[in-house]
């Protein structure tokens, strides 16, 4: 990842991101080639030094199936928002300024661990049910589902860990802007409130470190 000082995130913003983790990619490397796939995940943090990865694919996805060939990774995205340079205080004074991205994203690297067992899978399921479901005024529940359907359910899918041995985790929020510039992209983001705007806007005030001019 190309990570520049100024925004490298610290330990409170990966610990965000991790935690904040809905959907992600997984990749891992094999003798022929890299396989990537898209899947819900969850992060445990109490599974070793760095905490997992959580999740499952079909049992017919050959992903579980892979010999690794070193680390696999997730790559996962926390909010981003476009920002348009007239949100600038210095498109005012000079005008010498241009479009950007702010965004979060974490690189997470680890073993891949493969788990082909019902009562590990019905737990990750139920977790990730619980926390998915959570938000809904009458929230599903895996009992809603005959049991035998859900026994099924089970058997076609395999669990996976990525075992976390390290994170690189970058918040470009515009700590390489003036103090005004940030002012401004955050009073845009919250006048905007597009998708995660709002999120961004509060990230950007809590990570902003003032520079001179």
């Amino acid at each position: 990842m190309y990570l520049p000082k100024h925004f490298r995130a610290d330990d409170a913003q990966t610990r965000a991101l991790l935690d904040g983790i809905r959907v992600a990619d997984l990749v891992t490397p094999a003798s022929d080639g890299l396989y990537a796939t898209f899947l819900p995940l969850i992060y445990d943090a109490s599974l070793g030094e760095l905490g997992s990865l959580l999740g499952h694919v079909a049992r017919k996805n050959d992903h579980w199936r892979l010999q690794p060939v070193g680390e696999s990774m997730v790559i996962a995205h926390g909010p981003e928002a476009y920002i348009t340079p007239s949100w600038y205080a210095a498109k005012r004074e000079h005008g010498k300024v241009v479009p950007t991205w702010n965004y979060t994203t974490a690189h997470v690297y680890g073993q891949l661990v493969i788990h082909d067992d019902s009562v590990w899978l019905e737990d990750l399921v139920r977790r990730l049910t619980v926390r998915h479901e959570s938000e809904r005024a009458q929230p599903w529940g895996v009992d809603d589902a005959p049991r035998e359907y859900v026994d099924g359910q089970l058997r076609a899918i395999v669990g996976v860990e990525l075992r976390i041995t390290r994170v690189e985790a970058k918040a470009k929020l515009g700590q390489n802007r003036s103090s005004a510039d940030i002012d401004g992209v955050i009073e845009g983001l919250r006048e905007r409130g597009d998708g995660e705007d709002e999120w961004l806007a509060d990230a950007t005030a809590r990570g902003r470190r003032d520079q001179p001019g």
